[in-house]
């Protein structure tokens, strides 16, 4: 870990805990920070809390009182979740108040390279595929980010040996201020997230965000399908290296003739890879494009690819009860995400979907349900998602309480060598706590079939 001044006898606010929140403060802690630490829990209903009081810092908690503006702060750190729109943030910035999120510190204090990858989808396969096929070449890397593991924790453990593979989101990107990764990912952009980012141009810009400090010594990776990322990246100075499913990229990743090429060098045919559907050769490419700029071996690539089969919660295959194959897909919250999964099969499909109602409608899935022989529905959403299987003329809609009533719902109505598909197409928070949740439930329903 470096040992950096910025932060020293300076005063930080950090705003909302979490895992996150908790990290930063007590790096800043560490770092020589006077610290204060916000949270809108009860101090009672708040562990975290307690464990910083235990370490000396401040904590203000039950809501956020806009008077801590007059407290003099040089550096707020916000939890990524908590909007701009939030009347702190919104006050801090008014009052010229840097607001970061801890992927800042974690870049910071990192003495390790770091990789850093975004877009819309695919950002945590790319990212665990980067991270298994340098593990594989013995290049000792560190997951972190939006994955899960705390940037700012995992940064502190990191040496000049290590490499730190780093998913991010637009929130933890719309807070740095000179975070610059050695190779950066773009997988893809598409309309999201526009309930905190008002539009999708202001969610693009947040996800630009991630190539903004890179110099000509760095590397950019992006969708050379997608003519709009490739204008939105045009200012950066760092090498661009695009990949591509549908043409030759000479000095980049792509498909021809059935196989995974980089910079003109077969690597893999496709049929070898382990990891199901066309969306997935875009995650791929970007992978070994990053994995080769980073002085990974072939064979460590074609290792992984051979039988990494997938993330949890990303279309992952769970197991096969008399020639029925099931897949848990609880992450697709959005029909975009389910499009994808439902072109990776080519098997007939039973669907489960359903979940939280956010006021859109289903029909943009028609054209991608022909293989769909059965829609099991669940969840606030599922007259909506019945109303579309009519549309499409699927014959079969049954209605479940939940994914565990779903699961032997769905296992009556197959065959042999159907494919039983978990891709809700929604968010999980009407019934389940996270999508983690709900795919956990449906893992566990599937596991009783068997």
């Amino acid at each position: 870990m470096k040992t950096i001044t910025k932060f020293q006898h300076k005063k930080v606010l950090v705003l909302g805990l979490a895992k996150s929140g908790a990290s930063a403060a007590s790096l800043l802690h560490k770092l020589g920070a006077f610290v204060t630490v916000n949270d809108k829990k009860p101090l009672q209903e708040n562990p975290q809390a307690q464990d910083l009081l235990e370490q000396g810092i401040k904590v203000i908690t039950g809501s956020h009182p806009i008077e801590l503006l007059d407290e003099g702060y040089e550096y707020i750190v916000k939890n990524p979740g908590i909007p701009y729109s939030n009347p702190l943030v919104r006050g801090a910035l008014e009052r010229g108040i840097p607001v970061l999120t801890e992927v800042e510190l974690a870049y910071l204090i990192s003495e390790a390279p770091i990789i850093g990858i975004t877009g819309t989808n695919g950002k945590t396969t790319t990212t665990t595929l980067i991270f298994e096929m340098l593990e594989k070449d013995g290049k000792r890397p560190l997951i972190a980010g939006n994955i899960g593991k705390v940037a700012s924790e995992v940064a502190q453990k990191a040496t000049e040996e290590h490499i730190v593979v780093m998913e991010l989101s637009s929130f933890q990107l719309m807070g740095i201020e000179t975070f610059r990764p050695h190779i950066s990912i773009i997988t893809n952009l598409y309309e999201a997230h526009l309930d905190y980012h008002g539009t999708k141009e202001e969610y693009a810009k947040a996800k630009a965000n991630i190539t903004r400090n890179q110099t000509e010594d760095d590397y950019l990776i992006i969708n050379g399908d997608q003519e709009e990322l490739i204008e939105l990246t045009k200012f950066s100075k760092a090498k661009k290296v695009l990949f591509s499913t549908k043409r030759v990229i000479e000095d980049g990743a792509y498909i021809q003739d059935g196989s995974v090429y980089f910079r003109g060098e077969k690597l893999i045919d496709t049929e070898e890879i382990a990891l199901p559907g066309s969306h997935n050769l875009e995650n791929i490419l970007a992978a070994v494009a990053a994995v080769k700029l980073a002085g990974g071996g072939n064979e460590a690539i074609r290792n992984v690819l051979k039988v990494f089969a997938g993330v949890k919660h990303r279309t992952q295959y769970v197991g096969e009860v008399n020639g029925r194959k099931f897949y848990n897909d609880s992450k697709a919250t959005n029909t975009l995400a389910t499009k994808a999964a439902l072109s990776a099969f080519q098997s007939p499909i039973i669907l489960l979907a359903g979940g939280l109602d956010r006021g859109n409608g289903f029909d943009d899935l028609i054209p991608y349900l022909k293989n769909v022989k059965a829609v099991i529905t669940f969840g606030q959403t599922a007259e909506k998602i019945s109303e579309t299987a009519r549309k499409a003329g699927i014959k079969t809609i049954v209605h479940a309480e939940n994914v565990s009533d779903a699961v032997p719902k769905a296992y009556q109505l197959s065959e042999k060598g159907d494919i039983i598909l978990l891709s809700p197409a929604c968010a999980s928070w009407d019934q389940y706590k996270t999508f983690e949740q709900r795919g956990d439930i449906f893992i566990e329903a599937v596991h009783r079939l068997k």
